[in-house]
């Protein structure tokens, strides 16, 4: 089994958990060292695992290098009040080729998914994603990848996978377990027309830099409704987070990355969340790790927040709001535990008609009641109709 492959975690950090309060999270918290080996799995929800692979990085050479840097600023920190056991695996070394390291991904973050274990990826090149999306593939279900970034990395399949065009091979390998594709906080002077224009003939979802820091609030549901989270730092401006060769002035702040991060792991569907194209060389006083950290901080504290809403408990404990849109009856359903809204999609199989849920705002609902259809339903009905 790969997960074997693991190198323990880095000397460096290993040994800073030793000058570290015994309530901090580095002693919290089960770490492979060269001492102790792989920790136990039983009983772990989540574990981090370290990726140092960057040969797919585009103009951003050193990628996957000093993880240590990052681990250091997080075991350091202090838990919250948290129920979950989280271990620490080490890194999964370069293969010889790139797709030697894709495959060991592939196999390790299957494995800890089929356990019920929720991988935290500390990358590495953003084209991890691809891996991280094949584990899922002996599952044989649909997936919703939510991706923060200035870009949307579907560009041309040739030279090969990279980190600008993983989304490519996403969209065009078999087995095609792709539902549904959103992009997070992209800036329309990276992206082509032709490109942007791609995105809507295919109902995947993109929210402009300037609508996320309008209103952080109305990516939350896109992340409920996601399996699959990959962060490319290059989203952060880069006053924010430096240590990226891609990083431009404009992009996400460091407050609001850490709170899209608390809204994944918040989400009880989310069951990997990836972070990647962090390059070392870059990195003032080591500002890029410790928000880095930060951002696993909040994952984990989102994680230990998550309560059973719908898919997990049935759509009846909820309250049901009926709105009528032109010809149409649209059913909201408002959940009493945390207020959280969804919206019922009818649609037709086999000739049989049958619905489901997809998260929704408070602000949808009240799109509907001024007789405008929600961006969110529109784009699932006409995909599934």
């Amino acid at each position: 089994m790969s997960i074997d492959l693991l190198l323990p975690v880095e000397d460096m950090a290993a040994a800073h958990t030793a000058l570290q309060s015994d309530l901090s999270l580095g002693r919290k918290i089960r770490i492979h060292t060269k001492k102790d080996g792989i920790p136990d799995l039983k009983n772990v929800q989540i574990a981090i695992v370290g990726v140092m692979e960057g040969r797919g990085a585009v103009d951003n050479v050193g990628t996957g290098k000093s993880l240590e840097k990052v681990r250091k600023y997080l075991y350091q920190m202090f838990p919250g009040n948290w129920h979950l056991k989280i271990a620490d695996l080490g890194n999964i070394p370069k293969g010889k080729e790139t797709g030697d390291t894709y495959f060991i991904v592939q196999d390790i973050l299957s494995t800890l998914i089929s356990k019920d274990i929720v991988p935290v990826i500390i990358g590495g090149s953003q084209d991890i994603t691809y891996a991280n999306y094949r584990a899922y593939d002996s599952m044989e279900k649909p997936l919703n990848i939510v991706s923060v970034d200035n870009r949307f990395d579907i560009g041309e399949m040739y030279p090969g996978l990279n980190a600008h065009n993983y989304l490519h091979y996403i969209v065009m390998d078999k087995p095609n377990n792709l539902f549904n594709y959103s992009n997070l906080g992209f800036q329309t002077f990276f992206n082509s027309q032709e490109e942007i224009d791609l995105m809507d003939k295919l109902f995947f979802e993109a929210y402009r830099l300037g609508e996320v820091n309008h209103d952080i609030t109305c990516v939350e549901p896109v992340l409920r409704d996601a399996d699959i989270v990959s962060i490319d730092m290059g989203a952060i401006r880069m006053s924010d987070a430096p240590a990226n060769n891609n990083a431009v002035p404009n992009g996400l702040f460091g407050d609001q990355i850490c709170a899209i991060s608390r809204y994944a792991g918040i989400s009880r569907k989310v069951s990997s969340f990836g972070i990647y194209e962090y390059n070392p060389k870059y990195d003032q006083r080591e500002q890029t790790a410790h928000l880095m950290a930060q951002m696993i901080w909040y994952f984990i504290e989102g994680c230990n927040l998550r309560i059973d809403e719908y898919p997990f408990e049935s759509k009846k404990k909820y309250k049901k709001y009926m709105v009528m849109v032109e010809n149409e009856t649209i059913n909201f359903y408002k959940s009493d535990k945390s207020e959280r809204w969804w919206v019922e999609i009818k649609y037709f199989h086999n000739n049989l008609e049958k619905s489901t849920l997809i998260p929704c705002t408070y602000q949808d609902y009240l799109t509907a009641n001024n007789q405008i259809f929600p961006e969110r339903w529109l784009k699932t009905f006409r995909k599934l109709n």
